[in-house]
């Protein structure tokens, strides 16, 4: 990549100390280059021109000088974003705009310079998309507020956040703290890039697409208002992203909180509340990113939303499905890449008792497989022996035609493949995973 017979390569690092425009910030080699291996890092699918993650740095070494001087003209135009749409675990489905690639890059290089502009003034109740903070952080928060008395949740349910925050409104609250023009023009043509559905483009004229990097700096920016309306009225709450939960001491004020967000939200921010989804809650039937609380003789604990560990249950009966024909090691490593990432997040919960169960049925599950795999009578037969199954037993379980679950089940499928069996095939359980995240937590 040569721009003006100079070297203009994105590897390139920037003189520290220099002071310049936000735009030669924002297209520094420095930044670009984080901005590039964040990009790469994070993989994703493919947008509107079809280029992978993997074929952005080749193309950039040949095409980034057209692309910097369409920049600096003024002359660049987003691509589309391609639109995917996701079931939400709840029901309903979520929008998802997928950007090309080199637009994520170049947002990617915008988010970088707008969050130190930004992030710092930002409240310290708010969790989401902001470095140094974490979902376990809200919810910690959130349970200091229980154990202060706080025992009543307003959950403000915002419809559609991403879908219809309206351009203006947005632009006004990036326009305080961004006086670059080139820059509040680029951010502004990534919000009116259009939507790309089977093949066909639509305008848009609200909403920031969910899933760019642009959205989290950007949803943050525009409810930072709410957030200081609520400090100002001396609220203790958590936000993150859009999830915002108030904390207050009575049913009566819970009830009057959520009349005044719903009037803030809706008159200020012209976004629009959710009244169905929206509730006040006793803490113990509260929920915040999958957590859940309860009261005990020690204080607040945390456990798991049902909700969450049911969508647990879900994804383990899709990868030991019998009609998923794999082999054992593989669907092994499926279920250990799974279960660690959820024990990783749910590590925060009190969850031992309930995972002992979840091991035995997941063990079950196991050996339905197993028996299925060995199909026919001889096979059957011939491996329960191995497991050192007496030969009568073993001819009589073979030949049975109980179903798979049943057989499952019963004692002699339990002696011939115990815990231990899967154990030495680098099966981890639930409660192992669990308690080793806990001891490095």
């Amino acid at each position: 990549m040569e721009r003006s017979g100079r070297s203009a390569h994105i590897e390139e690092a920037v003189i520290p100390g220099m002071e310049v425009p936000l735009w030669e910030q924002m297209l520094s080699p420095g930044n670009l280059s984080g901005a590039l291996r964040r990009v790469e890092a994070n993989r994703g699918a493919p947008g509107a021109d079809q280029m992978t993650t993997a074929e952005l740095r080749p193309w950039l070494r040949e095409h980034w000088s057209e692309v910097r001087e369409a920049l600096d003209a003024g002359g660049y135009r987003p691509l589309p974003v391609r639109r995917v749409v996701i079931p939400k675990p709840g029901g309903g489905q979520r929008l998802l705009g997928v950007p090309s690639c080199l637009d994520r890059l170049i947002q990617q290089a915008i988010a970088q310079v707008l969050t130190p502009i930004f992030d710092p003034e930002f409240s310290g109740s708010s969790f989401g998309f902001r470095p140094g903070r974490s979902a376990h952080q809200a919810v910690k928060v959130a349970r200091r507020c229980i154990e202060d008395g706080l025992k009543w949740v307003v959950d403000v349910d915002l419809e559609r956040f991403f879908d219809l925050v309206q351009f203006d409104v947005l632009m006004a609250r990036v326009a305080r703290k961004v006086t670059d023009r080139k820059v509040l023009k680029l951010i502004r043509a990534y919000l009116e890039a259009g939507v790309m559905v089977d093949g066909i483009v639509s305008a848009t004229v609200e909403g920031t697409p969910q899933g760019s990097p642009l959205s989290p700096i950007l949803s943050n920016i525009m409810l930072d208002d709410l957030d200081r309306e609520l400090w100002a009225r001396g609220h203790r709450f958590v936000r993150y992203a859009d999830d915002v939960r108030v904390f207050v001491r009575s049913k009566r004020a819970a009830h009057r909180v959520l009349d005044s967000v719903t009037d803030v939200v809706e008159r200020r921010l012209k976004l629009k509340v959710n009244q169905e989804k929206s509730s006040v809650r006793h803490a113990r039937e509260a929920t915040l990113l999958g957590f859940g609380f309860y009261f005990s003789r020690s204080g607040v604990k945390i456990r798991v939303d049902p909700k969450a560990l049911k969508r647990l249950k879900d994804r383990l009966r899709e990868l030991t499905s019998r009609r998923w024909s794999v082999s054992m090691p593989c669907r092994i490593d499926k279920l250990n890449k799974y279960t660690t990432g959820w024990m990783a997040y749910f590590a925060l919960a009190d969850l031992s008792h309930r995972l002992r169960e979840l091991d035995k049925w997941l063990h079950r599950r196991m050996r339905q497989i197993r028996w299925k795999e060995w199909k026919r009578y001889s096979a059957r037969r011939r491996n329960l022996r191995q497991l050192g199954i007496p030969d009568r037993s073993a001819r009589e379980w073979a030949a049975s035609s109980k179903g798979y679950w049943r057989i499952a089940g019963s004692a002699v499928l339990q002696r011939a493949l115990p815990g231990d069996h899967w154990d030495d095939l680098g099966l981890r359980t639930l409660s192992y995973t669990w308690h080793r995240l806990k001891q490095t937590a």
